[in-house]
């Protein structure tokens, strides 16, 4: 009798501490959602961030293409004149440059 009566026990206890188990792995299951759904919120807002500053690096980059070649029409025309306008070419467009630089001074100067 004594051996039915301490089974009963045994499998009462093992019974309650399976059940106090099970309610830990819930909440922890819980949990567990909680963070997931952070997560897979956070990741879905980073690829949205990540697509649109591709979407900016791309659009900077054609504007730098288009700079590029403006400046290189630029260069190629300013190469010209110098060319056909000799000496005369080069020492206005070193006085124009000692203007501009000696009016920027006198502006930060006098501010």
């Amino acid at each position: 009798m004594r051996r039915a009566h301490a089974a009963e026990a045994s499998y009462a206890a093992a019974n309650g501490n399976n059940q106090m188990v099970e309610d830990e792995n819930e909440r922890l299951e819980e949990n567990l959602q909680f963070k997931v759904k952070a997560l897979k919120s956070l990741s879905i807002d980073i690829g949205t961030e990540v697509k649109y500053q591709n979407k900016m690096l791309k659009d900077m980059d054609e504007d730098f293409d288009n700079s590029g070649g403006i400046l290189k029409a630029t260069m190629g025309r300013l190469g010209a004149i110098a060319r056909s306008g000799g000496n005369r070419f080069i020492w206005s467009l070193l006085l124009f440059a000692l203007l501009v630089f000696l009016v920027c001074w006198l502006i930060i100067k006098f501010r």
